[in-house]
């Protein structure tokens, strides 16, 4: 999953910056013209938007290394999100598209066109959500604070992974950043209440799991919060001088902390008021709601109904494939569930929950994660330059944090990218789940996808910006069967049996999120349906089903993408026969940046006609 990435995103502009490579850092600071669009018109439009991105978002400008030079001043602040905050920016993607919009696109070449339909795409589903008086505009973040998501989870993370320090200056961007942290919480806090107003109040299982995490916070003293601990050991490594941390440890304890204190009081405060409903049709226009977040994240017109059928054909399929695989392993006795609840529970496929062990575990990532590069040259022309380093999530955010995830590289290459794996409990993480995983997150994954995105000098910086959840999480999940299809189970297995019950995974998240959102499924029986037909442990199960209630639609990114990667090359197979070339097909899907799942269809058509025509 791509997660923390919304910390790159405009306040409305639902889109994170995934943006392409070191030249592109430097045009978009000089502001010299895209390169591979031919349009003139479309060219000027592509940079002059991509360009008031990164200068409306000061996080954007860091995650991309782009706070330096003319934008220098950015990396000393934070977006503050009020609600003029995000009138202007609702206003600014408008008359982006009002300018979209006068283009000529008949005139435009086919690939221009392409452009030009991608980036028209995005701002329509975006701006659809505008008439929703709550939600983060597009991104289906339907609560502004929650476990899953806020500032008081996120602010400390980004900080400290994101913003470098290299000299004293960098240092004094950090510390002004930490002090108008506060301002952050305030303003957020202020958005709360308005959407409390409303109506718009979390279910109380999830008010009690927020409250909970910042609890947990509060009690830490200031000098070992993050905050500090992170200037602390990043000044000390640059040898930079100064009273860095005792800087930082008194704003952290006298204007962070009771920000923080101010918000969670209107939490608890509102808990009472709280229902244990988990659908967001129970919000004031939350059926639009949701059908507006599964436009947005599948970038397709299916409705609920369609994806929950979709979803139980596959739960089907899925699991008679992994019962096939089961019973090869001389499992025979109860469900698929129930036998993958029992390789789960087995103390041989279970590191122990130590941080020793922990340490291990990601040390057994690299090592299989280097055994899959050494496979990618037979499906891919090109791999990335920027390399990719496996972390374990901070324990200070690990309860409300997705189980796996993935930050993409600085533009320079300087920073390189990162998976993420929880381990706030092995036993979520058995043996022969976690190469898929790896697969998933990393390599032939999202690093794969992002830095050859980011590093491609054909794919226009604006088309590298704009965010497709079911191209990115589809190709996540595609990269995991290709995984497969290159020989990483050939003598492992129970590995299969994971990639497998990954894919069954997500076809249960289609039906369990509609089933929540659509269909009135109270979490409770989500929960069961999860653990009834993947195994999976109670907790874990829990935190997943949670993060739906408060992302409506979003799990239904991975398995519609995937369904939709899939048919698309088989597509292509089917029309070239012998002249079909995974590289070349790979090289094109993922050269151009991402792009809605109707446009790689196009792309897809297009590429099947250019291929030469067979020998006579």
């Amino acid at each position: 999953m791509i997660e923390r990435r919304r910390l790159l995103t405009s306040a409305t502009a639902g889109a994170a910056l995934l943006a392409g490579g070191r030249v592109f850092a430097q045009m978009a600071a000089q502001g010299e013209t895209a390169e591979g669009a031919t349009n003139p018109a479309l060219k000027a439009f592509m940079d002059g938007y991509f360009n008031a991105e990164v200068d409306a978002s000061p996080e954007t400008a860091t995650g991309l290394g782009l706070d330096e030079g003319p934008r220098a001043a950015l990396k000393a602040r934070l977006t503050i999100p009020t609600r003029d905050y995000q009138a202007k920016e609702q206003a600014r993607l408008r008359a982006a598209r009002t300018e979209l919009a006068k283009l000529d696109r008949s005139a435009m070449t086919a690939q221009d066109a392409i452009y030009y339909d991608t980036i028209e795409a995005n701002f329509d589903s975006v701006i659809r959500t505008y008439s929703i008086p709550y939600g983060q505009g597009g991104w289906p973040q339907v609560y502004r604070v929650s476990q899953a998501n806020g500032a008081y989870l996120n602010t400390a993370d980004f900080l400290d992974t994101q913003h470098t320090i290299k000299n004293s200056a960098d240092a004094e961007a950090y510390v002004s950043r930490v002090n108008q942290f506060a301002a952050v919480l305030d303003a957020e806090t202020d958005r709360v209440r308005e959407d409390f107003a409303l109506g718009v109040i979390p279910p109380d299982f999830i008010l009690d799991k927020t409250i909970a995490l910042q609890a947990g916070m509060l009690a830490t003293p200031a000098r070992e919060s993050t905050l500090v601990q992170s200037i602390v050991r990043r000044t000390g490594e640059s040898a930079i001088p100064g009273a860095w941390g005792a800087r930082v440890e008194k704003i952290v304890a006298e204007r962070v902390y009771p920000a923080l204190q101010r918000q969670h009081d209107v939490l608890k405060a509102t808990l009472p008021k709280a229902g244990h409903d988990a659908s967001v049709s129970r919000l004031p226009q939350g059926q639009q709601y949701y059908a507006n977040s599964l436009n947005f994240i599948t970038t397709t017109r299916l409705t609920a109904e369609e994806i929950h059928r979709v979803g139980l054909e596959q739960v089907a399929e899925l699991t008679s494939l992994s019962d096939g695989l089961l019973k090869a392993q001389g499992m025979t006795q109860g469900t698929v569930g129930e036998r993958i609840a029992a390789l789960r529970a087995d103390p041989a496929n279970i590191y122990a929950n130590t941080d020793e062990a922990k340490a291990q575990l990601v040390a057994d990532l690299n090592t299989q994660m280097a055994a899959m590069e050494a496979l990618l040259p037979r499906a891919f022309s090109r791999l990335p330059r920027a390399g990719v380093e496996i972390k374990r999530v901070p324990p200070e955010i690990q309860e409300g944090a997705s189980l796996g995830y993935y930050n993409p590289p600085s533009l320079d290459g300087t920073r390189p990218g990162i998976y993420w794996i929880n381990l706030t409990d092995t036993a979520t993480w058995p043996r022969f789940s976690l190469p898929t995983l790896t697969y998933h997150e990393a390599m032939p994954g999202h690093h794969l996808q992002i830095a050859l995105q980011q590093e491609s000098a054909a794919a226009p910086k604006l088309m590298n910006l704009l965010f497709f959840s079911s191209y990115a999480e589809g190709w996540g999940l595609y990269a995991e069967q290709l995984a497969d299809e290159l020989g990483a189970y050939a003598n492992d297995p129970l590995g299969r049996v994971g990639f497998y019950q990954s894919l069954l995974f997500r076809a249960v998240r289609l039906v369990v999120d509609t089933g929540i959102h659509a269909k009135g499924w109270s979490r409770e029986k989500a929960i069961r349906y999860l653990i009834d037909n993947t195994g999976q442990a109670e907790g874990g199960a829990t935190s997943e089903i949670d993060r739906y209630c408060v992302w409506p639609g979003q799990a239904c990114a991975y398995k519609v993408g995937h369904n939709e990667w899939v048919r698309l090359r088989e597509k292509a197979r089917a029309a070239l026969g012998d002249r079909f070339d995974i590289r070349s097909f790979h090289e094109r899907t993922l050269g151009g940046g991402g792009m809605p799942l109707t446009v790689l269809e196009r792309v897809v058509d297009r590429w099947i006609t250019e291929q030469p025509s067979p020998a006579r």
